[in-house]
């Protein structure tokens, strides 16, 4: 019998003798968070330029950002260890990441570089290894794929910012947005293999 089904048999016949249950054990150090506020601003940074460096944009990092809190905010315990609380906030902008590119590129793109993003998230840094792939993924594009692409994440400019600097309409420039994504990323799964 495996040692699991053992430890709840013993634990249910305890429970029916009337033995009083045990605590389950947590060990909780001297790193913990006071509150829900110091949470939020050791990690907001960190959670931010993770989610700039998978995005490439402002507006849209702020808004993952946000996501990745409010999804946290419900299951995740403040008496929880620092360590535990990044990593959980890791696991969520995974996450929230995923369905991120599943909305915006019609596709879910699960991998990461795991030992990579917790690096950066915890030093909080941005790898310019990043910037320079990007410039090689938008030069191999067509012009107008290229320039609403860079007006929109590198630029941060709203699509009716950029529709107005492409001399085009909003909906034609969501359009141009969504074929450009898609080009990017056939190239970028290009230069991966």
């Amino acid at each position: 019998m495996p040692v699991a089904q053992r430890f709840r048999r013993k634990r249910a016949e305890q429970d029916e003798a009337g033995a009083a249950p045990r605590p389950r054990l947590h060990a909780v150090g001297a790193d913990v968070y006071p509150d829900w506020e110091a949470v939020y601003r050791d990690n907001v940074d960190r959670v931010f330029r993770l989610m700039f460096s998978k995005v490439g944009n402002r507006p849209d990092a702020e808004d993952l950002t946000t996501e990745v809190f409010l999804t946290a905010l419900r299951p995740l315990r403040v008496s929880a260890s620092v360590g535990e609380v990044r990593a959980y906030l890791l696991a969520t902008a995974r996450t929230v990441l995923a369905g991120h590119w599943r909305r915006t590129l019609g596709r879910e793109i699960t991998t990461l570089d795991e030992e990579h993003d917790v690096a950066m998230f915890e030093a909080g840094i941005v790898d310019p290894r990043i910037l320079v792939r990007t410039e090689a993924i938008l030069a191999q594009l067509p012009e107008r794929y290229g320039r609403i692409l860079r007006l929109r994440f590198l630029q941060a400019c709203s699509l009716k910012e950029a529709a107005e600097q492409l001399g085009t309409t909003v909906g034609n420039a969501k359009v141009l947005q969504h074929r450009a994504l898609r080009q990017a990323a056939r190239l970028a799964e290009g230069m991966d293999t």
